[in-house]
């Protein structure tokens, strides 16, 4: 038997290597998504942008504050600073939020606003396909319509709300009684 030099038996190995091994897994096509904080008011299923979510805190204790509209529910001190809390449900729909337990508060922070929305649940972060996107918000209650910039399809409707638009708009800055 003849000694084989190292490089061919490298070469070799290699060829056996590549006869044996499986195929590499075909390439999913990648899908581009968007997320967004995922909330609920009432049946209505709504995400914010994350970008326009500074954080979400459990419902704080706030003290009651007179002469303003009652959809302002108080002002709380989260971490030194006065945070307004806000019924987004109450503000939006003239209903109040009802689900205690579950309330949570989305915090927004946009230019000079800083401000807590009370909401009856968040939903986490969702994740959504961007050909499940439409501009179209024709089937959205009409008072809605200034804050969304669309809606996402998936087992049911969900509106892009943006708390930006919230923020700027003149109702929403008109708090007194």
């Amino acid at each position: 038997m003849t000694k084989q030099p190292p490089y061919e038996i490298l070469v070799s190995i290699d060829r056996s290597c590549r006869k044996m091994a499986a195929g590499l897994p075909s390439q999913e096509e990648k899908i581009e998504s968007w997320s967004g904080i995922g909330f609920r008011i009432g049946e209505q299923h709504f995400v914010a942008p994350m970008s326009e979510v500074a954080e979400v805190l459990h419902e704080p204790r706030y003290t009651l504050l007179p002469g303003v509209k009652n959809w302002i529910k108080g002002v709380a001190n989260v971490r030194g600073r006065l945070l307004p809390i806000v019924d987004l449900s109450e503000y939006l729909q003239s209903k109040p939020s009802t689900q205690q337990k579950q309330r949570r508060v989305l915090v927004v922070e946009h230019q000079e606003i800083f401000a807590g929305l009370i909401v009856d649940a968040v939903m986490g972060m969702q994740h959504f396909a961007l050909d499940s996107f439409s501009e179209d918000i024709s089937q959205i209650n009409k008072e809605l319509h200034e804050y969304a910039h669309g809606v996402f399809q998936r087992e049911q409707t969900w509106m892009v709300f943006s708390p930006y638009a919230l923020a700027k708009s003149g109702a929403f800055l008109d708090v007194v009684a």
